[in-house]
Order: C-alpha cells, then sequence, then structure tokens
C-alpha cells in the first residue's frame, strides 16, 4: 500500500488503499477559487431544517467543503459509524501503532461514494493532497494523516468520514429555497467537539433559534 493511496472501502466492509485517485475529488479542489466569485458558502454548516424531505439527511449538519457554480460537496458530522472504531480501522490498513496513542471520530460523511475516506481537520497539519478549503480548516484523503495521529501528531483535531455529499450546479440554491437547510460559519466546537447526538440541537442554538420555530422559516445565517 502505497503511504499517498486515497483512503476507500472495499468489500465486506473493510477499509484499503487504492491506486484510483490518489487525492481528492475533483469537485472538492474547485471550492477555494470558485467559491470568492458569488454568494457561495464553503466553509460553512448546512443544518437540516426539520422539515427535509429527504431522510437520509434528517437533522443532519453537513460542512460545505465547496460551493461554486459547478455545485457543491460537503460531509455529515454528526453520523457516527457503528461497529468499527479507530483501531481496528488501522489494523485493517496495516498501519502503526495500535494501539494508537490518539483517535478521531469516525462519521458517515454523505451518501455519495459511501465506501472513499476523508479527514476533515484544523490546518495546522497538511499533507501531498490536503486541501485548505476555509479559514482554519482542511481536507486531507491519504492514509498519511491516520499514520501521524496513531503517532500521538496529525492535526489538533479531526473527524475522518466515509463517503460525502454532492449537489449538482444549481441543486443546494434550490434546496435552500425551498426551506431545507439553514447555514451557519462552521466552527470547531459544532465540528468536533460536540457530541453527535446533540450536534444538530447545538448547531440550532448558535442561531439563537428552536426548531419548532423553524417550519415556515427560511435563508441562512
Amino acid at each position: 500500500m502505497r503511504r499517498n493511496d486515497p483512503l476507500v472501502k472495499p468489500r465486506k466492509a473493510r477499509l484499503a488503499g487504492a491506486r484510483a485517485e490518489r487525492h481528492i475529488s475533483p469537485m472538492a479542489r474547485k471550492g477555494k477559487t470558485a467559491a470568492k466569485g458569488g454568494d457561495y458558502l464553503t466553509g460553512h454548516l448546512l443544518i437540516a431544517m426539520p422539515g427535509m424531505e429527504d431522510p437520509r439527511f434528517a437533522q443532519s449538519v453537513v460542512c460545505l467543503c465547496n460551493h461554486s457554480a459547478e455545485g457543491a460537496m460537503g460531509l455529515m458530522v454528526n453520523r457516527p459509524i457503528e461497529g468499527l472504531g479507530f483501531d481496528k480501522l488501522l489494523k485493517q490498513l496495516g498501519l502503526k501503532p495500535v494501539p494508537s496513542q490518539r483517535q478521531i471520530r469516525m462519521v458517515s460523511g454523505g451518501p455519495v461514494e459511501a465506501g472513499r475516506g476523508f479527514v476533515l481537520h484544523t490546518d495546522d497539519w497538511s499533507a501531498e493532497g490536503s486541501l485548505g478549503f476555509s479559514a482554519g480548516l482542511a481536507l486531507t484523503a491519504s492514509v498519511d494523516i491516520l499514520s501521524a495521529i496513531a503517532g500521538g501528531g496529525g492535526p489538533r483535531q479531526g473527524l475522518l468520514a466515509l463517503g460525502y455529499a454532492g449537489w449538482a450546479p444549481g441543486q443546494l440554491e434550490e434546496e435552500i429555497q425551498r426551506n431545507a437547510w439553514l447555514s451557519v460559519p462552521a466552527d470547531e466546537v459544532l465540528l468536533f467537539h460536540q457530541d453527535a447526538g446533540t450536534a444538530w440541537q447545538a448547531a440550532l442554538a448558535k442561531l439563537k433559534v428552536h426548531p419548532a420555530w423553524l417550519s415556515s422559516a427560511a435563508g441562512h445565517a
């Protein structure tokens, strides 16, 4: 396995390195520049409204890693992965040390390419292919970051997401107009420190709103 191989999930629900793409998806790469051209939400959190029609995103909190005229890509941060701990993942990938000196939270990032792994983290650490997409935040899709974390190093904060959420051009804007989402600037407390079971409520609390008030609300902060 090459050290810069991306994180993927092959058959039998196991993780391993692969040769396919060395780094992060093309859509994610475009966000840092394209988002400067309009009122885009790269680096914000999407908060699902109580009336979210898609059950996959009910009460979800999504960190937008890219939003531009070409579409959007983000990671859900409050869907814990059951039955796969960090040390178990390291063993499957053949990484050391096990037991690890540090661990990070593992979540289901979205329904697209559910076997693809991304580490969302603070930008105080980087490797080849790391993408800084917002002030203080970066995305890395190589196993190097897992080795660094397991050894007690790596970024100050991070989480590992399997899969991602994607939107075609204009699709996210339409969903926001239909009152499917609110948005708020991302911060470390919401991304990395909140219990997954309360992250949705905590994100709404940052807007100083209660879920019961949102049945007819629209827009973003």
